[in-house]
Order: C-alpha cells, then sequence, then structure tokens
C-alpha cells in the first residue's frame, strides 16, 4: 500500500497542475451610453448595468422617456402660456440717427490767430517849420538898409505857431524892442529860436516844449506892417542871429529862401 501510495504521489508530482484561469470580475460601466444619453436628451438617467460575471447583460435603456417628458412640459407650457392675459408693450421706434450722429463731420481745428505786426510810428522829427504852408515874404538879410536877421512865414492871423524843435522856454512877452509879442526857446545844443509878431501867447518861461507843439498865434504885434512870423535862430547867446535857411536845411528842413 505504501508503495502503491509512493507512486501514486511521483505520479501526482509528475503530472503538471493547471490553475484555472481566476475569472476576474471585469466591472464594465456603461458610462459611454449615459453620456451619449445625456448629450442626446438634455436630461434623463441611464441604467449602468455592472456585472461580476464575463458577459454581463446590460440592463435595458428607455431612450424615448426623456423625450416624452420634455413633450409632456413643452404641452403643458404652451397651454399656460395661452391663457396667460397679453398686456401690449409700447415698443418705442427706433430713433432715426441723425446724419452727423451716422457720419459725424470731423471738426475744424481752431484758427491760429496770426500775430498782429505791431505798429511801429515813426520817430518824431527833432526839428519841424515853424509855420507850415505859409507864404516866405523876406528872408535873411539886408533890407531897407537894415539887416533883416529871420525869415518872416506868412498866413492869415490866428494861425498857429509851432516850436521849430524841443526846449525850455526863456522869454515870453511884449518886451517893447519892436518884436511885439514874442518867444525864446532854448534848444540845450547851444541854439535858440525866436518867433515875434504873435497877437497871443500859449506859453510861459520856464515851460517845456516838445517839437512841434503850439506856442503861440500869428498876429502883427510891434513893428510889423502885417500879420505875419518873424523867425530867428541865434547861435550861442542871445541876438546873435544867424541865417535861418542853411540851419533848417541842415536839419531836413528846406525853406525858399
Amino acid at each position: 500500500m505504501q508503495e502503491d501510495s509512493s507512486v501514486q504521489n511521483e505520479n501526482t508530482r509528475d503530472i503538471p497542475r493547471h490553475r484555472l484561469p481566476k475569472r476576474t470580475g471585469r466591472r464594465t460601466t456603461y458610462f459611454l451610453v449615459g453620456a451619449l444619453a445625456l448629450v442626446g436628451l438634455g436630461l434623463g438617467g441611464v441604467s449602468v448595468a455592472t456585472a461580476d460575471h464575463a458577459t454581463p447583460t446590460p440592463a435595458a435603456v428607455d431612450f424615448d422617456a426623456q423625450a416624452r417628458a420634455e413633450a409632456a412640459a413643452r404641452a403643458d407650457r404652451s397651454v399656460r402660456e395661452s391663457t396667460a392675459p397679453v398686456t401690449p408693450s409700447a415698443t418705442p421706434a427706433s430713433p432715426t440717427p441723425s446724419p452727423s450722429a451716422a457720419s459725424p463731420t470731423p471738426s475744424k481745428p481752431a484758427a491760429t490767430a496770426k500775430p498782429r505786426p505791431k505798429r511801429t510810428s515813426a520817430p518824431k522829427p527833432t526839428w519841424v517849420i515853424p509855420m507850415k504852408g505859409a507864404q516866405i515874404t523876406s528872408c535873411y538879410g539886408a533890407r531897407w538898409g537894415t539887416l533883416h536877421a529871420g525869415i518872416d512865414f506868412a498866413m492869415p492871423a490866428g494861425t498857429p505857431i509851432h516850436a521849430a524843435a524841443a526846449g525850455t522856454v526863456v522869454k515870453a512877452g511884449d518886451a517893447g524892442d519892436g518884436y511885439g509879442n514874442s518867444v525864446f526857446i532854448d534848444h540845450r545844443n547851444g541854439y535858440l529860436t525866436h518867433y515875434a509878431h504873435q497877437s497871443s501867447l500859449k506859453v510861459t518861461v520856464g515851460e517845456k516844449v516838445s517839437a512841434g507843439e503850439v506856442i503861440g498865434y500869428e498876429g502883427s504885434t510891434g513893428d510889423s506892417t502885417g500879420p505875419h512870423l518873424h523867425f530867428e535862430v541865434h547861435k550861442a547867446a542871445m541876438w546873435n542871429q544867424i541865417d535861418p535857411a542853411p540851419f533848417l536845411r541842415a536839419r531836413g528842413i528846406d525853406v525858399a529862401c
């Protein structure tokens, strides 16, 4: 018996042992089916069958249930909406855009103000003619056996007399010397000017005058035969008369003497 047992054991050892393949329960989830159902129907449940057997039997899925449910819901909603009172809405008409709003016109840039040229007044002349437009009736030189020491300008009585240049009045009035009402102006450059036979004076001693300023009015006072201005130029000292014609020409004033 023992021998048979040993033989049996040896035979048993020589026989290769085969283990039955272990059946692994493959859990197959039909998520793909569920995903497709959700995409196609929007809502609804998908029965997922899980089996531990090698060939599971999937659960039956009702694909038409969700569609029927949605159709019923739409029918019920349409019935409710048809019975609800309708309130007309006052929808304002769309405003018609104005041409300016539709195509805005670009604004013109502000015009840059051009700088105005500065007005430069011509400088006032240093010397002027004492009675412009007058007729010269006598020039400097010998007359009637004596020296006529100035130039006579004749205009109607009352014509304004102008200072030949700026200066200070050093004598004004009638001194009884035959010149009648006369004015002396010191120009502070070594020269004086003398204006005689005036009907009235407009300046006083010590007054400062400018070139062209009115100092009195033409007349015929003193030793005079008619209304005129007797004009003299004194150099370096009073009563040192010189010819006014070349003196005035040297200063831009031409007289017909």
